[in-house]
């Protein structure tokens, strides 16, 4: 398909054939596995239109990175940003990934998430920081699912590590599993969402060609990870958290490939449905 630039989606998009706005939202809503986007994969696109794609992807929850709601704004400006999401017609589930690290910084950022409309941060504290973000999590109410982000990952590689913090700290502390980065990191996917539990507060889904490279990233079905069987378990689980496609691939023209995604983890789960 022909590269399609930022400036040009909202004119271009009708090449992507796309149905009808009434026809993919009554796809998202015969949906019993919440799906979403999580807007890092829209990081070149700015507010509008990104609000503009999710929308045109028939989705109606959204983790939101902080290039659509910046970090640097005034509190009436997050709370504008939260404003366009939610009059668009989608529920934010969560903010992130949110960098928890800073001592200094851990306060603004639940102020950010409280302003944003966020019940959740998709975050990655480090282990010096847990007990403050712990105080804070009682304080605001606001849940944080700690992000493993693979072997590079020096304090949180794998969803085991998360568990192991967490496993006696407020129950709103738990897991958001990158499945991408815990195959990179040899554990399996479907045995570390069992492990989880209750603590599995969010999923990170993308597919991946070879289990070790991260830059084998393609749209999902399109990989080896273990995709139906990860619906299988969620439902079984009747896991009541998000599915966010974390698409951080084709950065300048995401949407086919999105598009693509979204097209087959819904027939994933018309077929288990079936």
């Amino acid at each position: 398909m022909r590269s399609t630039t930022r400036r040009g989606f909202l004119a271009g998009s009708a090449a992507f054939a796309l149905p009808a706005l009434p026809a993919v939202a009554a796809a998202a809503a015969a949906e019993d596995v919440r799906l979403g986007v999580a807007t890092y994969s829209l990081r070149k696109f700015s507010r509008p239109q990104a609000i503009d794609m999710i929308r045109k992807l028939g989705v109606k929850y959204v983790s939101i990175k902080e290039f659509h709601i910046r970090y640097a704004d005034t509190p009436e400006q997050w709370a504008a940003g939260r404003k366009e999401f939610e009059d668009a017609g989608l529920t934010i589930l969560s903010g992130g990934n949110i960098d928890l690290k800073k001592p200094d910084q851990l306060r603004k950022m639940f102020e950010y998430a409280k302003a944003c409309g966020m019940p959740m941060m998709v975050c990655a504290p480090s282990h010096d920081t847990l007990d403050e973000v712990e105080k804070l999590v009682k304080e605001f109410g606001i849940q944080t699912a700690i992000h493993n982000h693979g072997p590079e990952d020096k304090h949180f590689p794998t969803p085991q590590s998360v568990l192991d913090a967490v496993k006696k700290r407020d129950p709103r502390m738990g897991l958001c599993i990158d499945i991408g980065h815990t195959v990179r990191t040899g554990a399996d996917i479907l045995e570390s969402i069992r492990m989880a539990g209750p603590r599995l507060l969010d999923v990170h889904v993308k597919d991946l060609t070879d289990t070790k490279v991260a830059k084998s990233q393609v749209p999902v079905g399109d990989g080896v990870l273990p995709i139906v069987g990860m619906f299988k378990l969620l439902k079984k689980m009747n896991y009541q958290g998000g599915v966010m496609l974390e698409y951080e691939i084709d950065a300048d023209n995401p949407f086919p490939g999105m598009q693509k995604s979204f097209a087959y983890m819904r027939g994933v789960l018309a077929g288990l449905r079936g």
